[in-house]
């Protein structure tokens, strides 16, 4: 049966978790999992396992952990299983040629983008920073390029004009389960149709930084409102606030959760409306309705919450 292939899954981040236990569900035979090391997480620096990590005990899956995938080791050790597949999602590490040649029928990637379109460690976040209006997934089969193989499976979905790149991605996940299932059965009974990527049409998603998260308000608001939906859960948006009149070097950092695109104008990162009826502030072109937000330390709270707790000016500026 097609089912019973066997597989080794390389992946780390939430995105690989729903396949993960799709594959599982559907009736493949989970030789191992290989993910990350556990990493410190949280103000007391705590080693904390991934969820994929956690399901895998759950289900009694050899773990591997291995620092570097490539080295003889982890490569000598992924051997010894002798798998069909080797599937990755979310995995954080470039595969090498000889590990991409130890499966018996080859090696597959579930990717967060329609490639060649978004190649890279951040493509949801990035397609939403860009303002797409659609997305999807693809499985393609692995080669030591990242993202560059063969495209054997695509799936596409709207991306929602207010969707977070944390929400895309969870729906991004679960489209991809069942692509991913008939992938490899279409791979294993040579049924599999592989188009290769037009490089003319190749983009790149690069990870994440936390300084990408910085607001210019000189943008126009829709590129500020998609600023911040891509930005969220990680590593979130944020924009400089000067709290005291009197300190105007003191500046506090406000942790920009959601926005809503208004009508308005002024002087970009100008605030036009600070009351029980929203927290307004002019960009570059229109204006940003701020609607949750958290300063550092504290709890996200609506923009309501936080004024009554603190007072900021019309006219003042945020981000300088």
């Amino acid at each position: 049966m097609t089912a019973r292939s066997s597989i080794v899954m390389l992946g780390t981040g939430d995105f690989a978790l729903p396949a993960f236990l799709g594959l599982i569900e559907a009736g493949f035979r989970m030789l191992a999992l290989v993910t990350q090391p556990d990493r410190p997480q949280g103000r007391r620096q705590e080693l904390i396992p991934s969820p994929i990590k956690v399901e895998a005990g759950k289900h009694d899956i050899p773990v591997f952990q291995p620092e570097r995938v490539n080295e003889d080791e982890a490569v000598s050790h992924i051997r010894e299983l002798r798998p069909d597949f080797i599937i990755t999602a979310a995995y954080g590490q470039i595969l090498s040629a000889e590990l991409l040649g130890v499966p018996r029928i080859g090696s597959l990637n579930l990717h967060g983008s329609i490639l060649p379109a978004y190649r890279g460690a951040a493509p949801v976040a990035r397609a939403i920073q860009k303002g797409e209006a659609e997305t999807g997934v693809t499985v393609i089969q692995m080669t030591p390029r990242v993202d560059a193989g063969g495209m054997i499976a695509i799936a596409r979905t709207p991306i929602d004009p207010d969707e977070t790149a944390g929400e895309l991605e969870d729906r991004l996940a679960k489209l991809g389960v069942s692509l991913l299932i008939d992938a490899i059965r279409d791979v294993t009974a040579g049924r599999a149709e592989i188009l290769p990527q037009d490089p003319a049409l190749v983009t790149k998603a690069p990870k994440l930084r936390k300084e990408d998260g910085l607001i210019d308000w000189t943008r126009p608001a829709r590129q500020v409102h998609d600023l911040v939906r891509a930005m969220q859960p990680w590593p979130r948006a944020t924009t400089n606030w000067t709290a005291h009149a009197s300190k105007p070097d003191w500046a506090v950092p406000l942790i920009v959760h959601r926005t809503r695109v208004v009508g308005g104008s002024g002087e970009p990162g100008s605030v036009l409306a600070a009351s029980s009826d929203g927290l307004v502030v002019a960009a570059g072109e229109g204006a940003v309705e701020l609607v949750v937000l958290q300063t550092p330390g504290k709890k996200a709270m609506s923009a309501a919450e936080f004024l009554r707790g603190n007072h900021i000016q019309l006219r003042s500026k945020l981000g300088v």
